[in-house]
C-alpha cells in the first residue's frame, strides 16, 4: 500500500466530519449519500471509480476495517459501515453523531 494512499484516506478521514468512500454508479452509495444529505450539507466524498488510486483506496479501506465492500461511512471519524448499517441509525442518531 502506497504511504500517498493511506495519508489521502487517513488525512480525509480525520479532517472531515462525515466521509463516503464511494462508487458513482453504486445504488448503496447512492442511497447513503442521500441519507446523509438530508443531515448535513458537510459531507466528503470520495467516488473511487472515477479515481485511478480508487482500487489502492478501497484496499487500503479493507485493511482498516474489514469490509472490502463500498460505501464506506465514517461518522466523527468512527466507521460506521455501509448502507445497511448507516440506516439503522435515525436522522436524530446521525445528527448526534455528527454533533459529538
Amino acid at each position: 500500500m502506497s504511504k500517498e494512499v493511506k495519508s489521502l484516506v487517513d488525512k480525509t478521514i480525520a479532517d472531515n466530519k462525515v466521509v463516503v468512500f464511494s462508487k458513482s454508479y453504486c445504488p448503496y452509495c447512492k442511497k447513503a449519500k442521500s441519507y446523509l444529505s438530508e443531515d448535513t450539507s458537510d459531507i466528503a466524498i470520495l467516488e473511487l471509480d472515477e479515481r485511478d488510486d480508487g482500487s489502492a483506496i478501497q484496499a487500503y479501506l479493507k485493511e482498516l476495517n474489514g469490509q472490502g465492500t463500498v460505501p464506506h461511512v465514517y461518522i466523527n471519524k468512527e466507521f460506521i459501515g455501509g448502507s445497511s448499517d448507516l440506516l439503522k441509525l435515525s436522522h436524530a442518531q446521525v445528527k448526534q453523531r455528527i454533533a459529538a
